[in-house]
């Protein structure tokens, strides 16, 4: 078996390649992780599109056998990008992970399996991240014991119901607004990126950045 696993440059995951890498050993050794689409090799069983943020083409999608993406919305409900942290900032912590196969379309392919994750509301980035991408990696698990078993992906079933998609966080996702409250605004504070997206606030002309930790 032959893996190949995609992941953006700037993304999060990036901290987790190690990991990722010894837990799919079970499987194969045969694994190469990558940074952009156009790196994909040919006659692949399966491309994992772990945090990736470009929309990939058939071409490079026929490379592999099987593509998936794990995806954090109860789908087709939540397309589109940062599904996690759109729910979480409308205070929702019961989140429907679902592994997809990869379309040209956005998070429109097959399902392959759902299960559903708990965020407790103090959870703040890294904790958030941490477990995304360990129930992430159980479903993917889940694929790959399934095709080492039986040469072929588990049942998938198509995509039913009403489309909702969430648009590309920015920069200007992450300001406060400094006449609101903090409790009101926690959700925003304990899921910025603060090492590539952090939350800040305008003050006398001047701009600051939050970086925000748990103490023990």
């Amino acid at each position: 078996m032959k893996i190949q696993i995609l992941i953006s440059k700037n993304s999060w995951a990036n901290k987790y390649t190690a990991i990722l890498k010894k837990n799919l050993k079970k499987y194969t050794k045969n694994i190469l992780i990558i940074d952009n689409h156009i790196k994909l090799r040919k006659n692949y069983d399966i491309n994992i599109i772990f945090s990736y943020f470009k929309v990939i083409n058939k071409k490079f999608l026929n490379k592999s056998t099987y593509n998936l993406i794990p995806h954090e919305s109860d789908l087709p409900t939540g397309k589109g990008m940062s599904p996690l942290t759109w729910q979480l900032l409308k205070n929702k912590n019961k989140i429907v992970f679902s592994l997809i196969e990869a379309s040209e379309k956005m998070d429109t392919g097959k399902i392959y399996f759902k299960r559903k994750v708990y965020f407790k509301n103090d959870l703040i980035f890294d904790e958030i991240k941490n477990i995304q991408f360990y129930q992430n990696l159980e479903l993917i698990k889940k694929f790959m014991s399934y095709f080492k078993r039986n040469k072929i992906a588990p049942k998938s079933k198509l995509q039913n119901g009403k489309s909702t998609y969430h648009k590309l966080r920015t920069k200007k996702d992450s300001l406060l607004n400094i006449n609101k409250s903090l409790k009101s605004q926690f959700n925003l504070l304990r899921t910025c990126d603060y090492r590539n997206y952090p939350s800040y606030f305008y003050m006398y002309k001047k701009k600051y950045l939050i970086k925000m930790i748990k103490s023990k």
